[in-house]
């Protein structure tokens, strides 16, 4: 009879346990594990596609905030100033006496043209105002 739980012992190995219920409680115990780790994994990989959108981002404003700086230090001289109020605006200094040269409209497929011809609105309106037409 001794000899019988002997063989029961061999074959039953650790704690008393069959080897499938052994290998169903490792299959248990590895999942455990996988998805232990699984969410902090994607928890990771998630924050570093994140933090490389956020670099790129802040890389783009930070280009954008060189191009400003740049736009403001040509804009704080007084003579782009001026410029930019005479090409813009038609603004003349105090004394200088402005010249609108007017050629004639070329033979075309009407209105629809002058609309695209790259002159401001506001030169459009004053030539209406000045010539009365609409």
């Amino acid at each position: 009879m001794s000899r019988s739980r002997s063989v029961v012992a061999a074959t039953t190995g650790l704690l008393g346990l069959s080897s499938a219920k052994r290998a169903a409680i490792l299959a248990v115990v590895v999942c455990a594990l996988a998805l232990t780790v699984s969410v902090p994994l994607r928890n990771y990989v998630a924050q570093r596609q994140e933090l490389a959108a956020v670099s790129e981002q802040q890389q783009a404003l930070a280009a954008q905030v060189d191009e400003l700086t740049r736009e403001r230090a040509r804009l704080s001289d007084p003579a782009e100033i001026i410029a930019q109020a005479r090409s813009r605006l038609g603004y003349v200094m105090p004394g200088e006496v402005p010249y609108v040269v007017q050629l004639p409209p070329a033979a075309g497929p009407g209105p629809a043209a002058d609309a695209d011809n790259g002159v401001p609105w506001y030169r459009d309106l004053w030539r209406e105002v000045v010539e009365g037409t609409a």
